[in-house]
């Protein structure tokens, strides 16, 4: 292991090797960041274990799945912007690749007799997942009666059909007003954080940021004029991945919403399928796109919709790092946060609970519903939990 004060500057090849490979991995979310920083602060040395620290603080207060930003922070304090597209590539393509071939399996057998036992055990593992995922969000952010109060309140409204968007402005509006009091106490002073960033690392880095928003923005436009469906779709993933803060489960209540309710390009069904393949893949929740894509539009909706899914999120990460200290340590924005990460809370309820309803439900199904939940509570890895879900499925529905 490299002492801390050795620190190596790797190619932008390298890095991307070194993630693919721990992308092929990648099961488990968040618990991903552990491994993260045990590749780039130990095995190799390319960041300083403060700095990644400091990365990991920025990565769950913007919006985006927590162990892909965390990937592009390391990448971009090992090699600077390149590195950290690079890492964030790397570590998502397995995933993408992996998902994409399920989907295509999934499209061409999806009536047949065993896929259709399979799916329908798969869909109450799905409500038990994001059931599981409610609690263990709700632990960490309910601490009061107005954080409860503003989980019920986007639970009841996106319950209702209403927009999860809405559920969000709302609460970063009302988190400063609710918690005045909060407000108070932090504005009496907040140690910052060193990122250690030199001044001209800091303007490349928001640079790049800038020029990914134009080639984001360019590829929109050029599908509007090309394709205006793929255009609609890739406006679609951009708005989920924008607004999902709290990392990747964060997307379900936004997708739900976009792609069931609104515009009712996928049902609720489908899409639970979609999930359930997402859950026996590497990376985060959100590839779940790649096939809500492929559905639509075959290979192009899926790249476009992966693409468009993570790259917000990534051009995010690169323009608020050099203002990240500054951020942080405002109190509003803290209080506002708050707000935002309560009514996650909440629109994950709703959705388990329309999950549930988008259900047929027997016997066997509710005990593997439930045997699901009571595993995913006593830690059991979620990918063994789908596996064995799935195969109580083959045999018993």
């Amino acid at each position: 292991m490299k002492k801390e004060h050795e620190i190596s500057a790797p190619g932008p090849l390298e890095i991307f090797a070194a993630f693919l490979k721990l992308g092929l991995t990648a099961f488990g979310g968040p618990a991903m960041v552990a491994y993260i920083k045990d590749l780039a602060v130990k095995q190799k040395g390319w960041v300083k274990e403060r700095d990644f620290s400091h990365g990991v603080a920025l990565v769950q207060t913007i919006p985006g799945a927590t162990a892909m930003q965390a990937a592009a922070y390391a990448g971009l304090r090992a090699a600077g912007p390149s590195g950290a597209l690079c890492a964030y590539t790397g570590f998502s393509l397995p995933a993408f690749i992996l998902m994409l071939i399920l989907t295509i399996a999934y499209s061409h057998g999806q009536n047949l007799p065993a896929v259709l036992s399979l799916f329908s055990g798969l869909k109450v593992i799905v409500v038990a997942i994001v059931a599981n995922a409610a609690i263990n969000f709700g632990k960490k952010t309910i601490r009061s009666y107005p954080d409860a109060l503003l989980t019920a309140s986007g639970a009841a409204y996106i319950i209702l059909n209403g927009s999860p968007v809405t559920v969000i402005i709302l609460s970063a509006i009302a988190g400063p007003l609710i918690y005045m009091r909060e407000i108070r106490k932090d504005s009496q002073g907040q140690s910052q954080s060193q990122g250690a960033f030199d001044r001209n690392f800091l303007q490349r880095t928001f640079r790049f940021g800038i020029a990914a928003s134009a080639c984001i923005a360019a590829l929109l436009a050029c599908l509007a004029y090309f394709s205006p469906r793929l255009a609609t779709l890739g406006l679609i993933m951009t708005k989920i991945d924008f607004f999902a803060f709290g990392g990747g489960y964060a997307s379900l209540p936004l997708m739900l919403h976009e792609i069931s309710d609104a515009r009712k390009l996928l049902d609720a069904k489908t899409l639970m399928d979609g999930i359930a393949l997402g859950q026996v893949t590497p990376g985060p929740i959100v590839i779940t796109a790649t096939f809500v894509g492929y559905m639509l539009y075959g290979l192009s909706g899926a790249v476009i919709a992966t693409l468009c899914v993570f790259a917000p999120s990534f051009v995010v990460l690169l323009l608020i790092t050099p203002w990240f200290d500054r951020v942080k340590s405002n109190a509003i924005f803290r209080q506002a946060m708050r707000g935002v990460l309560c009514s996650f809370v909440g629109l994950l309820v709703a959705v388990a609970v329309r999950f549930a309803m988008a259900v047929q439900w027997q016997i066997m199904a509710v005990l593997i519903s439930l045997a699901a939940f009571l595993a995913l509570r006593f830690k059991v890895d979620i990918l063994w939990v789908v596996i064995a879900g799935g195969l109580l499925s083959l045999l018993l529905l």
